[in-house]
């Protein structure tokens, strides 16, 4: 075990980095292993779909001779779709083919649809007929003459009929694993989506590490819903077991009776689901009628994982939780438990850095290494970093410093051992008249209040003091409303008075991205324009 003088862990270089590409990993799969279960796909009222490590090798070959016969190598084309099948031969069938994609989350509307496209300079788009509702065909249609770039639209129904028609090439490009693989947009969890750059080798050897760090036998089966259109769906959860010639449950959509009928039928022992995902499942009325026992692991992220819902597993079934964190911006993960870990560790950390993952806390505003225990912006570097934000180099320079740390945004701490616990955005820091306050602390003690399921504090504009506190609480319904007054109190009397918040307001629900993710900022835009309801 490290001891750690200053909040500084160095890079633990004991596991390769692995110099492949996206394609190269399911070529290595499909030559080793090409009868093994390697995906089936789930969804409510229809039949799993499923293919061996050599038919989806087929697939995507004839995919990538597909696209080839329609795009250059080094061209970006988006997919905009669910956790359909074809998603992931599209995937694979573009890192063979030298292609980039780009990963557009399926509940974007028209505006949100056009700025992905144009960001990204895609020259090709794949989505589904219709998603949720959504008549996701018309949506094109109508997009499509504002973002010329786009030279081809490819509905994904019908489409590997088509490609299995295609011949195969022998004249497939060499693609350098250095080179880009996809294009992800950042959570928006602060502003409007950035378009990240990930390199191959990045997201290979991530997916590859964060399997091993969860300690889940080699070959065991992973179920998930999580987007694919994110990392940790197409990255973490699918190359991860591609590595492992290991089989991979993937629900098309998120829901509960789904994947516990998948986990018991086909004895997953990983789960893989934000906290929402994961108290949705433990909510099912049938619950109980579940056979859970196959469920070795429950890997979290995307928001802190709360105590009650690591032990709540533990209770149901014995599966212990790994929580990790990270960004898109570094393909994804940083640091992650694992689960043999120490309950404390567990519930209150996020866990050690990677392999090969370089993890600092330096004051935000020297840029020195902090001392253990005392609060800072946690730093990366790392094969794991992004190429940059495409096409916009002034925000690169701002997130990679001249000495190659990534900066998270994220406020934490590090122990001696090396254990990293998030504290806050920095971006969500308030200064008001000078002093520095963090809304989580506030947060964590608001919601001891017996009335509030859930706080959330922000800082607002204010001419004397540069930011005010105000806070929005979501109430447990089944309790009286407390007054503003009642919960200043409750405060005044935990913490010190210049962190009371001058304004409260409720909301119904808080607004949240795809994985999950709080966005503070509609928050604070609600509370300026007069949207929210004062408490």
């Amino acid at each position: 075990m490290r001891h750690l003088t200053q909040s500084l862990w160095p890079a633990d270089t004991s596991r390769p980095v692995l110099d492949i590409s996206v394609g190269q990993l399911l070529q290595q799969a499909a030559a080793e292993a090409p009868d093994k279960l390697a995906l089936v796909s789930v969804a409510p009222e229809r039949e799993a779909r499923t293919w061996t490590y050599g038919e989806l090798l087929e697939d995507a070959e004839h995919a990538a001779a597909w696209l080839l016969d329609r795009f250059r190598p080094g061209e970006h084309v988006a997919v905009w779709a669910p956790n359909v099948p074809e998603w992931v031969v599209l995937q694979y069938g573009a890192a063979l083919s030298g292609l980039v994609l780009v990963t557009v989350n399926p509940a974007l509307r028209s505006a949100e649809l056009e700025y992905a496209l144009h960001t990204s300079h895609a020259v090709g788009v794949f989505h589904v007929d219709g998603f949720r509702g959504t008549d996701m065909a018309s949506l094109i249609t109508a997009v499509l003459p504002q973002v010329p770039t786009v030279r081809e639209a490819c509905a994904l129904e019908g489409w590997l009929d088509e490609v299995r028609r295609t011949e195969k090439r022998d004249d497939l490009p060499d693609v350098d694993p250095h080179s880009p693989t996809q294009i992800q947009f950042t959570s928006g969890t602060t502003g409007r989506p950035k378009a990240a750059v990930l390199k191959h080798m990045a997201m290979v050897t991530n997916a590859v590490d964060v399997r091993e760090r969860c300690e889940a036998p080699e070959g065991a089966t992973f179920a998930t819903a999580l987007p694919l259109f994110h990392t940790a769906g197409c990255g973490l959860a699918g190359m991860g077991t591609v590595h492992q010639r290991a089989t991979l449950v993937l629900g098309e959509v998120f829901d509960p009776t789904t994947m516990l009928t998948a986990i018991q039928k086909y004895r997953a022992k990983i789960l893989g689901g934000v906290p929402a995902m994961l108290h949705a499942m433990l909510a099912h009325p049938d619950l109980e009628s579940f056979d859970l026992d196959s469920l070795e692991v429950v890997m979290s992220g995307g928001d802190a994982v709360p105590p009650a819902l690591v032990e709540s597993w533990d209770k149901v079934c014995g599966a212990k939780v790994s929580a990790v964190y990270g960004q898109t911006e570094l393909s994804p993960i940083v640091c992650q438990t694992r689960p043999t870990d120490s309950r404390e560790d567990n519930l209150f950390t996020a866990g050690r850095p990677l392999p090969n993952v370089e993890v600092a806390v330096l004051d935000p505003g020297t840029g020195k290494i902090q001392p253990n225990g005392t609060e800072g912006e946690i730093c990366a570097r790392g094969y794991l970093q992004m190429i940059g934000y495409l096409d916009l180099p002034e925000e690169t320079a701002k997130t990679i410093d001249p000495q190659g740390w990534l900066h998270t945004g994220d406020l934490g701490t590090m122990d001696e051992r090396g254990y990293v616990t998030v504290t806050g955005r920095l971006k969500n820091m308030i200064i008001r008249g000078g002093e520095n306050i963090y809304p989580k602390e506030i947060e964590e003690v608001l919601a001891t209040h017996p009335a509030v399921d859930n706080a959330v504090v922000v800082g607002l504009p204010d001419k004397t003091w540069g930011e005010s506190v105000a806070a929005v609480v979501h109430l447990d319904t089944t309790r009286p409303t407390p007054t503003s007054e009642e919960l200043h109190d409750y405060l005044r009397a935990r913490l010190a008075p210049h962190k009371t918040p001058k304004a409260w307001y409720v909301a119904g629900s808080l607004p949240v991205n795809a994985m999950g993710k709080l966005q503070k900022f509609r928050l604070r835009d609600q509370i300026i324009a007069g949207e929210l309801q004062e408490l």
